[in-house]
């Protein structure tokens, strides 16, 4: 095997699969078990109006991506998976599940109908 480039890349891709399903099974971890909805539907740091209604879809993202990232993890060091396949697998489970997370986020701050600092829906009177 030569050291190169591609090499390389499928290390470090490999190597950050440990963290990120450490990472994504621990929140799914927080949100059911602890009920800590502190990381849920973040938006620029700031949690949504009711994080308890959007906990469930976060934990659900989490759990399905970490436990898809720890299948890939336990794969690879047995040998059951082609490079292809589990860097395929690899690739498409971090960007949907960063794609879904930065979807719910959106969808749990959107105020439709709502506009910033309005705190009721009258005009104001001339």
């Amino acid at each position: 095997m030569v050291f190169d480039v591609g090499v390389a890349m499928t290390w470090i891709l490999f190597l950050a699969l440990f963290p990120m399903a450490f990472v994504w099974l621990r929140r799914a971890w927080r949100i059911v078990m602890k009920r800590d909805f502190s990381e849920v539907a973040l938006k620029q740091g700031t949690p949504p109006d009711d994080p308890a209604r959007w906990a469930p879809y976060e934990m659900g993202i989490n759990l399905v991506a970490g436990l898809i990232v720890a299948y890939l993890i336990v794969a690879v060091l047995m040998g059951t998976l082609e490079y292809e396949t589990w860097s395929a697998i690899g690739g498409i489970t971090i960007w949907c599940k960063f794609f879904a997370s930065f979807g719910l986020s959106r969808q749990a701050h959107l105020h439709v109908g709502r506009k910033p600092g309005a705190t009721t829906g009258t005009k104001p009177q001339d």
